[in-house]
């Protein structure tokens, strides 16, 4: 079986096999839960930054959290279109 990645900005990529979620920064930071897992993968060191951008979008994976400067419809595209590599 063919292993394919995500490219989600600045020479990062991430297995498409152990992504859990894309989630638009703007339309779900504002809830409690979400600001909670962002602060646990900070402060348990599993926040990864591809870009030093304004952030648009986090990957939330089985142990990480990726955050991107890129729109959650474009990784959406990417990964329609085989990932983007």
């Amino acid at each position: 079986m063919k292993t394919v990645y995500l490219h989600i900005g600045n020479n990062y990529s991430v297995d498409v096999r152990e992504i859990v979620g894309i989630f638009d920064m703007d339309n779900t930071t504002v809830t409690g839960c979400t600001k909670k897992l962002l602060d646990k993968a900070e402060k348990d060191k599993k926040i990864f930054l591809a870009t030093y951008e304004l952030p648009k979008t986090f990957i939330v994976t089985n142990d990480k959290v990726y955050i991107s400067q890129l729109a959650a419809s474009t990784l959406r595209k990417r990964l329609e279109n085989g990932g983007g590599l």
